[in-house]
């Protein structure tokens, strides 16, 4: 069976299990950032319990949950990172196998509707089938991921508090997972407490020069407040002959996505590094200097936006990196909440 067709008759079955669970779906207060759109994804305490938050960190961090119980979700994605990881250009799962693409940073995504670089998956609760399953990943499977779980006597217990019952199912696993993955907002950058007209904070004269580029040429893939149009596009990138990856056409068969990408939040973006589907820049600079100097024009793919000219000096392009560092959460990025659990 097709990979694809297999994972959309997964996520369905776990949906529909989730639905006769009781379990919510669909999802509005941890704390919703003022002026910014509502959420995808309910944030309240009535589908985010303390229970079932601390139930989804332990399953994010514990590597019994791959095929080896050498690697969990936290080894691609690290929270003093942006929950992405910068040692490698894409993932590395069990046994050092490679993926194709770069592990996608995880931060807000309640406000997501489509997740992973090619949009495969469309909702939060499915989202994690397909790291646990993926042979360049996890290479588990879902009956044995439940196997462990019932096999081990606290997490009997926490499903019980959480759920009412000890029975372990994929879509309790994927809805505690979701609970945890869905609470992490980033909303506390220096740009945030600017917008915010918190005393004391200002942008200097190059970062206020770097905002004013950064909405003249960057604005319209990267909206604010979240920094991203949750859209697909083509950047102009020249196809890396070893992956050949197709982006989106792998999941529509429809040429027209041939070579489109889910265009990733800037949130955070000093220290989501590598760049890019593929990783290939390592720095933040060789992206800015991609997008002023080296945008193939010719190319058939390239996204409209991208079409006019983009000609940064070297002052301009400095000046574009001195905003995009206030787009630094740092209390996101070592909040203790989010951290590998110490019990």
């Amino acid at each position: 069976m097709n990979r694809w067709i297999f994972l959309l008759f997964v996520s369905i079955s776990v949906l529909l299990s989730a639905y006769r669970l009781g379990i919510p779906l669909l999802h509005s207060e941890i704390s919703i950032p003022k002026k910014w759109p509502k959420p995808n994804y309910d944030l309240s305490s009535k589908a985010i319990s303390e229970e079932g938050f601390q139930l989804g960190r332990s399953l994010f961090y514990d590597p019994m949950l791959s095929r080896d119980s050498t690697i969990s979700c936290a080894t691609c994605h690290l929270q003093y990172t942006g929950f992405t990881h910068v040692d490698h250009n894409v993932s590395h799962g069990i046994d050092g196998r490679k993926g194709t693409r770069n592990a996608p940073a995880l931060i807000n995504l309640a406000w997501k509707k489509l997740f992973h670089w090619d949009g495969g998956v469309n909702h939060i609760e499915a989202q994690g089938i397909n790291p646990l399953t993926h042979t360049a990943e996890m290479d588990n499977s879902l009956p044995e991921i439940l196997r462990r779980l019932m096999a081990n006597e606290d997490y009997q217990k926490r499903f019980q508090r959480v759920y009412g019952t000890s029975e372990i199912s994929t879509a309790k696993v994927m809805n505690a997972l979701s609970q945890f993955t869905r609470s992490l907002i980033s909303a506390n950058s220096k740009y945030d407490q600017v917008m915010r007209k918190e005393k004391g904070v200002a942008f200097s004269e190059q970062e206020r020069s770097g905002l004013n580029l950064f909405r003249q040429h960057c604005v319209a893939c990267h909206q604010e407040p979240l920094f991203t149009a949750h859209q697909f596009k083509s950047n102009g990138l020249p196809v890396d002959p070893l992956f050949n990856d197709l982006g989106r056409f792998a999941i529509t068969g429809n040429e027209t996505d041939s070579f489109l990408f889910m265009v990733p939040t800037l949130r955070n973006i000093e220290f989501t590094f590598p760049y890019m589907h593929d990783g290939r820049f390592r720095k933040l600079k060789e992206v800015i200097a991609h997008y002023s100097e080296k945008i193939d024009k010719e190319n058939s793919h390239l996204s409209r936006e991208l079409n006019g000219p983009i000609h940064l000096s070297d002052k301009e392009q400095k000046d574009l990196l001195a905003f995009l560092y206030t787009l630094t959460d740092k209390q996101f990025l070592y909040n203790p909440r989010f951290s590998f659990p110490k019990k």
